[in-house]
């Protein structure tokens, strides 16, 4: 690792912190790159509810303490994902010894021991939580998605989630976290939800833009009428799941093997107009988490074309840093 290579984290910490998704094999693998880069840290996987509780009276914290003790050894902050999901969430959390839907009750007795447990242990030692994850249906016009949470809870599956996580930890900051937040129809939604937490004083205190973009869009006006309306709500933003895949969402090419020239300039000019948004809008931004750390790793491999690789960070799969390093590092 060249000494002399600048650090995202330095070179942005009158803007707002940079962050990186590690898991407990990769925080190994881009130790070098985490320690100069980065200094605020999530667990990939290790902190949703099907990893901490497999069963119902057994949780298993050695992952996510071992990320955690890797951040404290290491002066990292910790952003927590995520505490309530349709997805990787085990069955038994929904069903009884029966087979049976649990009734509203039970759930969300469920739902409260899990959170009081994961973010007490946690208490004062992780300074944000993704609370909910991804409750709004994406494009038509239904409103929330359709889920175990919300068929056997109510839309109120919410409140109560962030109303458990704010018991458990009151100076936490509670982030409701999604996906293709800049799609108009979907982002009209987004901020539907917020206001109506807000008004029912529900304890939110952010949001979380996924922010899992590609080189061909959302296109830098689409960006900023996003962060333009969600900063409008008046909480803070993190972007928290940044990738730029070299591939539009519908190309389902797998004869690509490396990415072109042509390719990685789009991305380095992408990421240089993205990030001089995030700049331009940091009395909003608090904090900008990539959803991996380089190339070599990334979910994006084989997602959503089996056994195609992509290329979506800023380091090249050699922990080097690309042209899009430098463009985002140089201003």
């Amino acid at each position: 690792m060249n000494e002399q290579l600048p650090s995202l984290m330095d070179t942005y910490r009158d803007h707002f912190s940079i962050g990186a998704a590690i898991s407990t094999r990769t925080m190994d693998v881009y130790s070098d790159l985490i320690l100069k880069q980065f200094d605020s840290l999530t667990a990939e996987n290790e902190m949703k509810f099907a990893e901490l509780q497999p069963e119902p009276s057994h949780y298993d914290f050695s992952k996510a303490d071992t990320i955690m003790g890797f951040a404290r050894e290491n002066g990292k902050k910790v952003r927590g994902h995520t505490l309530v999901w349709h997805n990787q969430t085990t069955n038994w959390v929904f069903t009884n010894a029966e087979g049976e839907l649990v009734t509203r009750e039970e759930l969300l007795e469920r739902m409260q021991s899990h959170i009081e447990t994961v973010v007490g242990r946690y208490k004062g030692q992780i300074y944000a939580w993704d609370v909910v994850n991804e409750a709004i249906e994406d494009h038509s016009e239904t409103y929330l998605r359709p889920s175990k949470w919300l068929q056997i809870i109510g839309p109120d599956f919410i409140d109560k989630a962030f109303e458990y996580a704010h018991l458990a930890d009151p100076d936490a900051l509670l982030f409701y976290n999604d996906y293709n937040e800049t799609n108009p129809t979907k982002r009209k939604k987004i901020i539907r939800l917020v206001r109506e937490l807000q008004d029912r004083g529900v304890p939110i205190h952010g949001i979380g833009l996924q922010a899992h973009w590609n080189i061909y869009g959302p296109s830098l006006a689409e960006i900023e009428e996003a962060l333009q309306d969600y900063a409008s709500l008046g909480l803070p933003l993190h972007i928290t799941e940044l990738d730029l895949s070299v591939f539009r969402f519908e190309d389902r090419r797998t004869d690509v093997k490396e990415p072109s020239h042509a390719m990685l300039e789009a991305q380095a000019e992408a990421y240089d107009g993205i990030f001089q948004l995030f700049r331009a809008y940091r009395a909003h931004i608090d904090n900008v988490t990539f959803w991996g750390v380089a190339d070599d790793y990334t979910w994006l491999d084989d997602f959503p074309v089996r056994g195609r690789k992509n290329w979506p960070f800023l380091f090249d799969e050699q922990h080097k840093p690309k042209e899009s390093f430098f463009r985002v590092v140089d201003f």
